[in-house]
């Protein structure tokens, strides 16, 4: 195990701490609701969704998070604005943990931003994503809302490297890089998305994380899922040996400093959150003999029991 040299920041957001020295904190996990193909969903549209079995995922998610020692935060997933207002609203009233403002396109999220600011959430929100081709709209509308949270996504396709995904952070053509839009739109807690482009990539998005925070010191993390929802070979495993390769996909950012995951659907909390916990109370346990001091609430202090 390893420990940065640079200062690493911590942000809190609505009562969920993320960021910090590896095994310092417990790494957030992120689940994803009311995704494209959720069956819960009933028509993406409008947003209408079978509210029982929603609330039932999310108390779930909770009970394992509480059990684990892993915090969360939950990203609202929608295809229409009025599909993700309808959703944020829910996830809002029945939890009291931060979301992502995920809707699949910056027209969509434009308006619930501004809706969630209306309503009173903006605490609580964190905008999914600033990238390579946001707009000055967007921007402005962030910074007007009040949000203070927001991912950076590093998507160069012109450079899927880590220095080439660092790079998008400080400079692109013709436009300030992430770092400095975040900073215009008001945003005081970025978290960077270091993106997973394919599965063999989770071992170089590890790396990014590394990279990222020994440069910057900002929290960083990934999303695995994206990923392995696309690796064809999935169809051909048994069930149990799926999710052991997607326990292993997720935890493996974990042993090189990731302070969050987007490991997938909410559902598969359930072997998901025990796999990583079991990761991150490596690193914790690691760390104490390099000077870090642990949280209390870590995964280490319950996995080993």
């Amino acid at each position: 195990m390893f420990k940065f040299d640079k200062d690493q920041a911590i942000f809190e957001i609505a009562g969920v701490k993320v960021g910090g020295q590896p095994g310092q904190l417990p790494p957030v996990m992120i689940g994803s609701i009311f995704y494209k193909g959720h069956k819960i969903v009933l028509d993406e549209s409008r947003g209408v969704f079978d509210k029982a079995k929603a609330e039932r995922l999310l108390n779930k998610e909770e009970e394992i998070s509480e059990e684990t020692g892993l915090p969360r935060i939950i990203d609202v997933v929608g295809h229409t604005a009025e599909a993700l207002i309808k959703f944020v609203d829910f996830v809002a009233d029945k939890t009291d943990s931060p979301f992502l403002v995920d809707g699949v396109t910056a027209d969509v999220r434009i308006p619930v931003v501004r809706h969630i600011a209306e309503a009173g959430l903006s605490d609580r929100a964190i905008y999914n994503s600033i990238d390579i081709n946001y707009r000055r709209e967007e921007i402005e509308t962030i910074r007007e809302a009040g949000l203070k949270a927001a991912v950076l996504q590093l998507y160069n396709p012109r450079n899927p490297t880590p220095k080439g995904r660092l790079k998008v952070l400080k400079e692109l053509d013709g436009k300030p890089g992430l770092l400095e839009a975040a900073k215009a739109a008001g945003v005081e807690k970025p978290l960077v998305d270091v993106c997973v482009l394919d599965m063999p990539d989770i071992g170089l998005a590890s790396q990014t994380v590394y990279e990222v925070k020994a440069e910057t010191g900002l929290p960083a993390g990934c999303g695995p899922a994206n990923a392995i929802s696309m690796w064809k070979r999935r169809k051909t495993l048994e069930p149990y040996v799926f999710r052991c390769c997607n326990s292993v996909s997720q935890a493996l950012p974990i042993m090189l400093g990731a302070n969050f995951i987007l490991y997938g659907p909410i559902s598969h909390a359930r072997y998901i959150y025990p796999a990583c916990a079991l990761a991150a109370s490596y690193v914790a346990y690691n760390m104490r003999f390099k000077g870090v001091k642990v949280d209390r609430g870590h995964p280490l202090f319950r996995m080993f029991r």
